[in-house]
């Protein structure tokens, strides 16, 4: 008999490799890697897909060569065979992915924007407060980082849970440089707000996470951080930088936009729910 996760790991190579998107997201990547299927219902049909329900998650995928065939949906109806809540995303926007949530009942609820910007597009020079300061992190400031996380979001379905657990997973993996997590304080060494920035490779860099704590918002650190963290990646050589931003974000989209990230239509990440 095929091992799940083997199954799992070749349909996302081969996804990943024609989409562009890899069928899981980094949340259900990372539970895969340190828990395998420990807590997961899953399904698999022969070799050529999967569907995880975790907590109400739905993920599911194909390999291309075999889509068309009914395959997703027998994933799907299996997966959805309960009345429960269910949340599912579509990476990249697949019109498949879209006749299967209706026949389904499954409604568009949110979209998740990658922008991005060419790093030969010169960057405004940082300018700080003088009552400012952006440094690296240290392991000490653990703590301090979650607790800014968790209430800058507050009211983040995905982002505002993580907890120390979860940052030291991601604090393990190759990409993590702890140079590229910025803090700002006060100068009193107070966290206002982080910027955490991840080099995918030698071409790209990703603006990953910008969290300003609630009490200190207002005063364009969100931009500031922004712009140090493309400083800090540009500088390591990067050609590109991206980034992924709930849609509705004006005032974020507004900042990403004055500088110089660009959203094309095919890069949208879209989640269903039931």
């Amino acid at each position: 008999m095929t091992d799940p996760l083997d199954v799992i790991s070749a349909v996302r190579s081969a996804s990943l490799a024609a989409d562009s998107h890899d069928p899981l997201d980094e949340a259900a990547s990372l539970r895969l890697k340190h828990h395998g299927l420990t807590g997961l219902d899953h399904w698999v049909d022969d070799i050529d897909g999967f569907a995880l329900l975790r907590d109400g998650q739905l993920d599911l995928a194909v390999v291309p060569s075999s889509r068309g065939r009914g395959i997703g949906g027998r994933l799907a109806k299996q997966a959805l065979a309960s009345d429960g809540a269910v949340t599912a995303w579509s990476h990249g926007n697949h019109p498949a992915a879209a006749r299967l949530a209706e026949r389904h009942g499954l409604a568009r609820a949110r979209e998740l924007w990658v922008m991005r910007r060419p790093s030969s597009v010169l960057l405004p020079e940082l300018v700080l407060p003088r009552d400012l300061s952006i440094r690296s992190f240290r392991d000490s400031d653990a703590e301090a980082v979650i607790a800014v996380n968790a209430a800058a979001f507050a009211a983040h379905p995905e982002q505002g849970n993580l907890d120390i657990a979860g940052l030291s997973e991601r604090m393990a993996e190759p990409w993590f440089d702890p140079t590229g997590l910025l803090l700002a304080e006060d100068s009193e060494g107070t966290l206002l707000g982080f910027h955490w920035t991840k080099r995918h490779d030698d071409r790209l860099g990703e603006v990953y996470v910008v969290a300003i704590s609630p009490a200190a918002q207002g005063r364009g650190l969100g931009r500031l951080l922004t712009l140090a963290g493309l400083h800090h990646l540009v500088a390591r050589g990067v050609g590109e930088v991206l980034l992924y931003t709930e849609s509705d974000n004006a005032p974020a989209v507004h900042v990403y936009s004055g500088l110089g990230f660009e959203h094309a239509p095919e890069d949208t990440h879209v989640q269903y729910q039931r």
